[in-house]
């Protein structure tokens, strides 16, 4: 099996020290850095804007993994790639057209993913799956961190591994949403290739950032 990803999400870092949090779980081994990008309209939260992502540029050599809940989206593609985004990933219900997004995010040189809330079914994205380099299954609902993962998710995940596989590319198959050491294996298990997390990486300070990586790619 493939090395599975680990990226955590700056959603649960320190923001007063951003800079320093990306170092930090880069050099405990981090595969991505999730930057959630709420508008308090899609979703119920406001976080951050294409301004930090271009300060944070600079503190990473691990790609930028930019998770849009937003819309519209393809006015904001460009800001976001030029800020330093290598992978940007958006939601199905965000715009009328995801496949012209899908083309708008390569065109401005990121790879693109797309992402399924829990209540968004497969079909949603069945048609575009072989145009992506990513999918996300939300395993919360999102715009907060911290819930608990919902576990009917699972096996969306399952279905999702086997389309994948027969698109016979390499598609990350991302999680995000409550996952934590305790319940790592059975995501990935179910055919995870990369997962996000909050808590599970941050929640005890820097010092523990290695350890907390490790136990979840261990899972």
């Amino acid at each position: 099996m493939a090395k599975v990803l680990i990226a955590p999400s700056i959603l649960s870092a320190d923001f007063a020290r951003l800079g320093e949090e990306v170092r930090a779980i880069e050099a405990a081994g981090a595969d991505l850095v999730h930057v959630d990008v709420m508008d308090g309209h899609f979703v119920p939260n406001i976080t951050i804007g294409p301004m930090v992502v271009k300060a944070l540029k600079p503190h990473a050599t691990i790609p930028l993994d930019v998770h849009l809940m937003i819309t519209p989206v393809d006015p904001f593609v460009d800001a976001y790639v030029e800020a330093g985004a290598g992978i940007i990933t958006f939601h199905p219900e965000a715009g009328p057209h995801p496949h012209r997004t899908i083309q708008t995010i390569r065109k401005a040189g990121a790879k693109a993913g797309m992402s399924l809330n829990p209540g968004t079914p497969i079909a949603a994205i069945e048609a575009l799956i072989e145009d992506l380099d990513l999918v996300l299954v939300m395993s919360v609902n999102p715009g907060f961190g911290g819930q608990k993962f919902i576990d009917t998710q699972l096996r969306k995940i399952e279905v999702l591994r086997k389309r994948i596989d027969a698109t016979g590319r390499d598609i990350i198959l991302e999680v995000d949403g409550g996952v934590t050491a305790a319940n790592a294996a059975q995501v990935i298990s179910a055919g995870a290739t990369a997962l996000v997390a909050g808590t599970a990486v941050f929640g005890d300070g820097p010092e523990k950032y290695a350890a907390n990586i490790a136990r979840l790619r261990g899972a």
